[in-house]
């Protein structure tokens, strides 16, 4: 790593010198001219450059590179309009806890008084959804505002930071810039008393939900949940969407919160006690006509076992302690050979499918919204892989998702699994994965329409079903997208199926060979 007392001449290659020496080495970038002197500047070759056609790839890609590093990327966004362009998987950013660096380009101060077209309130745009933002006041104080950021970025659960980089700030001369303090990434210790509340309340032998999140899905702490349910019977579980979650044979196994208000319902309505890590008690998506916004039973009670803030695997060492029962076994999920299914394309042979040829070591990013459903509880028992899903809800997340996890993770096949309406927002990923040579299998899911708005319409109860004007609204075969043709233009291999087994049949050499690569599921 370079060294931030080498003095680097500018503003710019203070920035990147600086946030190179703090663990972030990799920057997405959609640049314009404000951040010329910063694109100089990344010419330091212990940062990785990423070129995105989309701000929202960006971004996005992000956060893939956090869910599987825990360290922060930072982005390169041009103004106010590239910043703005980025804001939804900043959003779903912000839901995952994934720590991020943006560097917003700014006009010089000199500038600004001027009113230019691209001038805008850059900090009234961040403030909603960053953590941290800062405005850079000089290049001789922008070594010590980038190591904020990335404490900021760093800290646990991770933030979002922005900084704002003038032009002026980034082609001034910097000076003698002083040595900065390290990065920390430290969770709380979670308190003794609580610990031992839920002890009590896991010993009274009443039904109990562990709700596991964030950092404990996987790894140590999913490890010792596992020690947990053996020791006292308490079932464990997981919200609907995961940050990214340690799964299939071998592994803990968590039991999955129903998305629909109606099921989760039932499904909670078993449990006296549900007990949090890292999360709140479950709460629908959505508010529906005539259905809870809190799905627990009223005299369900809810306990906190670790706070966002908190260290998960340390609050089970101490539950473990405090049950006496450090030395148990835990459980882990056996291995289900799932033979290769047959016939036509449906959700359930989808399932099928993915079960039989998931690979170990693969890494899931899933938007199959309507057609994925149903495909996680049948593939608990599959080769042990990641799963990553959209904890902030606004579309177009995994290609840019998928496309950060395959940078971070270069050795592991990725599996992106996507409708055609979610794609077809930040389809630009495609063309990173391919100028990057990822390992990334992206399976479009085409149905032609966006499918979960036809459910949610009845949902809604707005009505029996769309009229001719709202069901136009809802379905994008008119013109048909040819993805064969949009993947080609992308730089992709690309193939179509209509069976189950010729999906089965593309996924496994997909995911078998190096490179970027698409799959059109024709539904």
């Amino acid at each position: 790593m370079s060294d931030t007392t080498d003095s680097p001449k500018t503003g710019a290659q203070t920035l990147v010198s600086t946030l190179v020496s703090q663990g972030v080495d990799i920057c997405f970038a959609n640049p314009g001219t404000s951040e010329m002197h910063f694109l100089a500047a990344l010419d330091n070759p212990a940062m990785k450059s990423v070129l995105c056609l989309f701000e929202g790839v960006a971004t996005g890609a992000a956060d893939g590179w956090y869910r599987m590093t825990d360290r922060p990327a930072s982005t390169l966004l041009h103004l106010g309009p590239g910043l703005a362009n980025g804001l939804a998987n900043i959003h779903n950013a912000k839901r995952a806890s994934s720590g991020m660096v943006n560097i917003v380009g700014e006009h010089s101060s000199k500038h600004l008084q001027y009113d230019a077209p691209l001038t805008s309130d850059i900090e009234g745009l961040a403030r909603p959804l960053s953590h941290w933002v800062r405005r850079v006041d000089s290049a001789h104080s922008i070594a010590w505002d980038a190591t904020a950021a990335v404490q900021a970025a760093s800290s646990h659960p991770g933030q979002i930071a922005t900084l704002i980089l003038p032009g002026d700030a980034s082609w001034q001369q910097a000076g003698e810039t002083l040595p900065v303090p390290p990065v920390t990434r430290q969770g709380r210790v979670p308190d003794a008393a609580r610990i031992a509340h839920v002890a009590k309340v896991l010993r009274s032998g009443e039904p109990a939900l562990l709700i596991l999140a964030n950092k404990a899905t996987r790894g140590t702490a999913l490890a010792l949940a596992g020690k947990v349910g053996a020791a006292t019977g308490c079932r464990l579980g997981s919200q609907f969407f995961t940050a990214r979650l340690e799964r299939g044979a071998g592994r803990t196994p968590l039991e999955r919160i129903p998305y629909a208000v109606p099921q989760a319902i039932a499904f909670l309505k078993q449990f006296k006690h549900l007990i949090t890590m890292e999360t709140v008690e479950p709460v629908a998506f959505f508010s529906y006509p005539d259905q809870p916004s809190l799905l627990k039973s009223p005299d369900t009670q809810v306990h906190t076992l670790a706070e966002r803030d908190e260290d998960s695997a340390r609050a089970l060492e101490m539950l473990l302690d405090e049950l006496g029962a450090t030395a148990i076994a835990g459980l882990t999920q056996p291995r289900i050979d799932t033979p290769c299914p047959t016939g036509a394309l449906a959700p359930i042979p989808i399932a099928h499918a993915l079960a039989h040829a998931i690979p170990a070591g693969c890494i899931v990013v899933d938007e199959s919204l309507t057609t994925g459903r149903e495909t996680m509880g049948y593939t608990m028992g599959a080769a042990p892989h990641d799963l990553i899903n959209n904890m902030g809800g606004s579309i177009g997340y995994s290609p840019p998702v998928a496309t950060g996890v395959a940078l971070a993770c270069p050795d592991r096949p990725v599996l992106c699994m996507v409708g055609d309406g979610s794609a077809m927002y930040t389809i630009q990923a495609l063309w990173t994965q391919a100028r990057e040579n990822l390992n990334v299998t992206t399976v479009i899911f085409a149905n032609r329409k966006y499918a979960i708005l036809q459910a949610e319409f009845t949902n809604m109860r707005a009505g029996t079903a769309p009229g001719k004007q709202a069901r136009a609204m809802i379905e994008i075969d008119n013109p048909t997208i040819d993805w064969l043709a949009m993947a080609k233009s992308m730089g992709l291999p690309a193939r179509a199926v209509e069976t189950v087994e010729d999906f089965t049949r593309a996924m496994i050499e997909g995911l078998a060979e190096p490179g970027p690569k698409l799959i059109e599921v024709r539904l």
